[in-house]
């Protein structure tokens, strides 16, 4: 009879499979049947080491930045807290120590707020900036510069007025909000606004405004028209005009923006 030709390697792993093999613990074969008083060579040594693996590392505790809340805890959280504040300097406080908003762990500082608690008008804009996150106060960068400017025109300016934004903090590399982070900080700003009770509410561009004022339509729409704005306890007449930062980039809309400021000041002088 011929003899039968040598096993091929598939057919060898499949052996070896059946027979329990199922690793290989060194790079050369070790005959199990030689004489177990000959010294093993270097390879054979290392092939009867036992393998250790060592254990994975336990998993990182996860920073204050990193952790996160459920959204809908959050804003449950964040409406509670900002209920509960009887005063501007409380409600500060509350968002000193809030944890509900990741923006607090990537801002430098918060931005509450600036001007007079007791102003008979209160502006509000979407969210600090860079300059702002560097010295703790709204509009202080181009933007307002611009707002002082806007607001001397209508014989105001910081002392007679009170200016804030929906985010108290400033969102990395200045970019939009997202849905979550404004509907956590808006029961605070809801609170700002009835703390300081004034006469006329002043939306500074669209975020604002939709936030604010309950609208899903742009600010071309909303902008110089009288909304009422309900605090709860109180009405409070609100209009919506134009960002100063849109006005740096878009100057043909001054005009626009200098006849709602006109409105404000017939407003505030009826």
């Amino acid at each position: 009879m011929p003899p039968e030709p040598p096993p091929s390697v598939q057919q060898l792993l499949a052996f070896y499979l059946e027979a329990g093999v199922d690793c290989a613990l060194g790079d050369e074969p070790v005959n199990r049947l030689a004489d177990p008083d000959v010294a093993l060579g270097p390879r054979a040594a290392v092939a009867h080491q036992p393998v250790i693996r060592a254990a994975p590392p336990p998993p990182a505790a996860p920073s204050r930045a990193d952790a996160t809340i459920a959204p809908e805890v959050a804003i449950a959280s964040a409406r509670e807290a900002a209920r509960t504040a009887p005063t501007l300097e409380a409600l500060r406080q509350l968002l000193e120590n809030f944890d509900g908003c990741a923006l607090r762990h990537t801002a430098t500082r918060l931005v509450f707020a600036d001007g007079n608690p007791q102003a008979r008008v209160m502006f509000v804009g979407e969210a600090p900036g860079r300059d702002e996150d560097i010295e703790g106060l709204p509009f202080v960068g181009r933007s307002g510069k611009l707002l002082d400017r806007m607001i001397a025109a209508i014989g105001l300016d910081r002392s007679k007025t009170y200016i804030a934004n929906v985010i108290p903090w400033r969102p990395p590399g200045n970019r939009t909000p997202t849905p979550q982070e404004t509907q956590v900080c808006l029961p605070f700003i809801q609170r700002q606004i009835e703390l300081v009770n004034p006469d006329v509410l002043v939306t500074l561009g669209n975020p604002s405004t939709q936030a604010l004022l309950q609208t899903r339509e742009g600010i071309m729409r909303t902008r110089g028209k009288w909304l009422d704005y309900d605090t709860g306890t109180r009405t409070i007449r609100a209009i919506a005009t134009f960002h100063p930062a849109y006005l740096l980039r878009s100057p043909a809309y001054k005009r626009m923006s200098w006849q709602d400021l006109r409105a404000i000041a017939k407003a505030l002088q009826g």
